[in-house]
């Protein structure tokens, strides 16, 4: 949808998840003094900067997560490459991989890449796009090897609860399964209630299986720095596990990249070490553009229906039956977004591209400024009128 965007004179997309923001200045200013000092002239270790990962472990110990930053954390470039290499170091050609159903559309290549099969798992859209564990143990086949999901969940904002994960954890351990828990939206919580805390992080509990220690030696635990801390094109993320696993992670992950870029490694652990009121200034300001956009929709209401995400920077509307047929010749999303394209010039995502129970819906990115978002429902509310 952003390439076909590109070739539309001046559309307004709240399409691509992209922050609107600049990287901070202090993340910036660090990776400008590592590049003056000649500090990332050369490769660094293959598992990342010694410092750095030391910066990691530190840092997940204050969110109950415990790993050893020598053996059990690899800095990689971006969280999808942290994704496919552990799939093509874990996976066997026709392995199947287990996957929500709405869920983050990378993860489907990711998986195909690795030789293995994507099997979608329909998420209960009734209540609040919930697991089901009985769909996922129904699905489960002497060929499953892996649960993959996201916690927030892109694109519906969902926050899977405590109960939900561990019966998850509890099917994992029952079948010999890897889980991979992608929370690269971990910051982005939202609660009316509750608020966030002094560093951006909010009041209401997000839990991980990440700190549950029953599962390490199954568990892969990534995070981002793309979405948390503005920085999509530095290409850094990390994973966390078990130092088995790592290993043969570790032999992939080399061959592919070498190692994560070396001044990104050093902008991140900036961001761990000095970013925090920018993290908080952040969560507050997608906080307020969620609420903005929810009013916006609530202004189409005889064309959308949708639930107020907890989390993330999407909201995943439903498109109603009636405006679908009027639009979309097939009934389909895919033909919704495309028209409201290239009618509207207003770019977004369709539903299907995330897996089949994301059909007839589409995906909006609040993460775009405030004045993106009202000139995308202002062109909306013409349209559909």
């Amino acid at each position: 949808m952003e390439l076909r965007a590109s070739r539309i004179p001046g559309v307004v997309s709240l399409a691509q998840g992209v922050p609107s923001f600049d990287t901070p200045e202090p993340i910036k200013r660090r990776a400008i003094e590592a590049i003056e000092q000649g500090k990332v002239a050369k490769y660094s270790l293959s598992p990342g900067i010694l410092e750095f990962r030391e910066t990691i472990a530190h840092y997940l110990e204050k969110e109950n997560k415990f790993f050893d930053f020598e053996t059990e954390i690899i800095a990689t470039a971006g969280s999808i490459e942290a994704i496919t290499a552990t799939l093509l170091a874990i996976l066997e050609p026709g392995d199947e991989v287990l996957i929500p159903d709405p869920t983050y559309t990378s993860y489907q290549s990711a998986i195909k890449v690795a030789r293995g099969t994507p099997i979608f798992v329909p998420l209960d859209e009734e209540k609040g796009w919930a697991f089901d564990i009985d769909k996922f143990e129904k699905l489960i086949t002497p060929r499953t090897r892996a649960f993959l999901f996201c916690n927030p969940n892109n694109p519906t904002g969902t926050i899977f609860s405590r109960n939900q994960l561990h019966a998850l954890a509890q099917l994992a351990i029952k079948h010999n399964l890897y889980i991979f828990s992608d929370e690269v939206y971990k910051d982005f919580v939202f609660e009316d209630n509750g608020g966030s805390t002094s560093t951006g992080r909010s009041n209401l509990p997000l839990y991980s299986l990440a700190e549950l220690r029953g599962i390490r030696d199954r568990l892969i635990y990534i995070f981002s720095f793309s979405k948390a801390y503005a920085m999509t094109g530095w290409r850094i993320a990390y994973l966390a596990t078990h130092q088995e696993l790592a290993k043969k992670i570790l032999a992939v992950h080399d061959a592919l990249v070498t190692c994560a870029p070396v001044v990104s490694q050093y902008a991140a652990l900036a961001a761990l070490e000095m970013a925090d009121s920018e993290l908080a200034k952040y969560h507050q300001i997608y906080k307020k553009r969620r609420d903005l956009i929810c009013r916006r929709l609530d202004k189409l209401t005889k064309v959308f229906s949708y639930q107020k995400p907890d989390s993330a920077y999407f909201v995943f509307p439903r498109i109603k039956d009636e405006y679908l047929k009027k639009i979309s010749t097939d009934g389909g999303s895919w033909q919704f977004a495309i028209e409201l394209l290239e009618k509207a010039r207003v770019a977004t995502v369709p539903g299907a591209a995330f897996g089949p129970s994301g059909e007839n819906h589409i995906r909006m990115c609040f993460g775009r400024s405030e004045e993106d978002i009202n000139l995308a429902f202002d062109r909306m509310e013409k349209y559909f009128s």
